[in-house]
């Protein structure tokens, strides 16, 4: 395929959209009249790129996925412990590790699988070196690999995919399943070189019940797109993580987004998944019903895989219907910890709020500066609410009162479409604001999530971290549900540099686990948090997750070396 045509939708999942003047008359200040001057709000990088989505194992994010080396050994899937990558040179982040470039080794395709390749595919594979090279590197993320993927193939049905993947096993040649491209924690490398498999020319809507809510989708398809497409009907798929995610990548790394508060994550929202196993079978892995009892939750597992198990190339999705009402409001307060204790106060009040979202004053600076705004460089929580117009309002009155309690100021909301969509620009762009304050930097971005009761904490005690760093460092959380980012800018070649974000990232990821959280709540593992998992989860599980994985993928062509750590054995 050519270079041009991998621009062209590269161009797509990047089209800024630019956001007209919030309008004063769309504002409400519940404290005080006083009038509420706005600029544009914020550049948006949105996809119409039906891109990929792919099995569980994209990322990403929504994600995409990326995959490790295969060795020519009898069983690689029991024992990938360290000596043994030590002894055969592949490095691929396991226990301790800080490595950022994964290594790998890498050996040339056969022209046999070249061939049976072109057979499959047609004209819908390349090896071109800069597409290559595209699907090798993550474009938001500073992981590195040594290697690229050999070929690039874009299978355009399920029958295309299951013999993709049956001829890779056949060959012992690694897959590296690839969604949105959007996944930041190294899903989409490929250190080891292989046959990634790009799903966006599956990017079909299948079937959609509007009676029964939900619809099937192949997972190429982004969220957004799919959402333009329900509008009309009433309904909407209520995950919104990052612009250009796809629905395989996000049910690969089990995402969710600024909603999970109120209708949970992807394990929540996904009926029945089609996926294809290492040996190119194809699995159904549950029926449409609601609920059901029957056998192993084999949805559920191949959700958050990751592509460690599977190619996933149809997915069956709860829909909801779109609020009747819905109010935006915002609120400033003096400390981080003033604005999460008020997060918690809401929750606990019983309000059943859809977003609650909090930004640090060094995030709404980068917001300043990326957007030429004036707002408020103090922490500021960010509410929706939905319901009819009397409950909607009656929620935002309760909350305006819980945050007075808590030292809030300038409280403000916004009923107007186009006010709410625009104020919540700022929040979903959040990440590309951070690069206007050090636009040469690359972001490491933090995902810890703790109980809610634990949250005020560990949001003081990191930013306590935070500030006294000379690192740039920017806040971000999903404060209803204890999940937050820091967003670390800085140089991937200055040693320094790396030393210091990685220390920062480090630090709250083992006081989140000692609150009894976790390193990922919603972007997953790839190669950049695996080294963590040993202490969340213990060798055991890990042990039957490897046991899982070496019974579906006996020759660990599936995403080798993510997910779970190397050294671990049984």
């Amino acid at each position: 395929m050519a270079f041009s045509y991998w621009l062209s939708r590269l161009r797509s999942s990047s089209k800024s959209f630019f956001y007209s003047n919030l309008q004063t008359s769309n504002f409400h200040n519940l404290k005080t009249p006083k009038p509420h001057t706005t600029t544009p709000i914020f550049h948006s990088h949105t996809s119409k790129n039906p891109l990929l989505a792919l099995l569980p194992a994209v990322l990403a994010g929504s994600l995409s996925v990326g995959s490790l080396a295969l060795q020519s050994q009898s069983n690689p899937s029991f024992c990938d412990a360290s000596n043994l990558d030590s002894a055969r040179g592949v490095s691929i982040g396991g226990k301790g590790s800080t490595e950022f470039v994964v290594k790998g080794s890498h050996k040339e395709l056969s022209q046999e699988l070249i061939d049976e390749l072109k057979a499959i595919c047609q004209d819908n594979m390349t090896m071109d070196y800069d597409e290559r090279y595209i699907h090798g590197k993550p474009q938001n993320s500073f992981h590195k690999a040594v290697n690229i993927p050999d070929v690039v193939v874009f299978p355009r049905s399920e029958d295309e995919v299951s013999k993709i993947v049956k001829s890779c096993d056949t060959h012992k040649v690694p897959i590296v399943p690839y969604g949105g491209a959007t996944s930041i924690e190294g899903h989409t490398l490929s250190p080891n070189g292989g046959v990634c498999i790009d799903m966006s020319m599956m990017n079909s809507i299948k079937a959609l019940h509007i009676e029964d809510m939900d619809v099937v989708v192949e997972p190429g398809i982004g969220w957004m797109e799919l959402n333009e497409y329900l509008e009309p009907y009433g309904l909407f798929f209520p995950l919104d993580p990052g612009p250009g995610a796809t629905i395989g990548g996000m049910c690969a790394t089990r995402c969710s987004g600024s909603l999970a508060v109120r209708y949970g994550t992807m394990r929540d929202n996904v009926i029945s998944l089609k996926v294809v196993l290492a040996n190119g079978d194809i699995v159904k892995t549950a029926s449409r019903a609601r609920k059901s009892a029957a056998g192993y939750d084999l949805t559920r597992l191949v959700i958050g895989s990751e592509g460690t198990l599977g190619v996933i190339t149809e997915v069956t999705l709860r829909l909801q219907k779109i609020p009747q009402h819905s109010v935006v409001a915002m609120c400033n307060f003096p400390s981080i910890k003033d604005a999460a204790d008020v997060a918690i106060a809401t929750m606990m009040s019983g309000i059943q709020v859809s977003r609650v979202e909090l930004m640090d004053e060094v995030q709404v600076k980068a917001i300043n500066i990326a957007n030429g705004k004036d707002l408020p460089e103090i922490p500021t929580l960010m509410f929706e609410f939905i319901g009819t117009e009397a409950y909607a309002r009656e929620q935002t009155q309760i909350v305006q009162k819980i945050a007075a309690e808590h030292n809030g100021s300038d409280f403000v909301f916004a009923e107007d479409p186009e006010a709410k969509k625009e104020l919540w620009k700022i929040r979903k762009e959040a990440l590309w604001a951070c690069f206007a304050m050090e636009p040469n930097f690359e972001a490491m971005i933090s995902d810890v999530c703790v109980p809610l009761s634990h949250l005020a904490e560990l949001i003081s005690r990191s930013k306590q971290e935070l500030d006294a760093s000379p690192l740039v460092c920017t806040v971000i959380a999903h404060a209803g549900d204890g999940n937050f980012h820091t967003v670390i800018l800085f140089d991937p070649t200055i040693e320094e540099h790396r030393r210091e974000a990685e220390r920062l990232n480090k630090f709250m990821v083992l006081t989140a686990l000692s609150m009894e959280g976790t390193c990922t709540g919603e972007h997953g593992v790839g190669t950049g948090k695996v080294k963590y998992l040993e202490k969340e989860l213990g060798v055991e599980a890990l042990r039957t997750m490897k046991r899982i994985k070496a019974a579906l993928d006996p020759n660990s062509i599936m995403n080798p070396g993510k997910l779970i750590p190397p050294h671990i054995c049984f």
